[in-house]
């Protein structure tokens, strides 16, 4: 049985899209989709990286319905790159 969502996709253009849901009573994933696990590099152990499996209860497939219009040039936000929060506009945060 499919449960459809509408949803916002936002590549390569914003448009609404329908998308199915997990089962919210599987047993196997608890309506989460799926697993995550994490996995190591072979030579040093250290964390890599994490895998997605999706669950059978759950096709992430979806159906664009409608592309949604641009904003006007004039509605569009405009960002200079500063910190709003910072002094003057600037953060004193380490870069990393």
């Amino acid at each position: 049985m499919l449960r459809f969502r509408l949803a916002l996709a936002g590549c390569p253009r914003r448009a609404l899209v329908l998308t199915d849901t997990p089962r919210p009573d599987c047993p196997h994933c608890a309506g989460e989709g799926g697993h995550s696990y994490d996995y190591g590099d072979y030579d040093t152990g250290e964390y890599a990286g994490s895998h997605w499996e999706f669950c059978d209860c759950w096709t992430a497939r979806s159906v664009t319905l409608l592309p949604l219009p641009r904003r006007p040039r004039w509605l569009r936000r405009r960002h200079d790159g500063r910190d709003p929060w910072g002094p003057n506009g600037y953060s004193d945060e380490p870069l990393f």
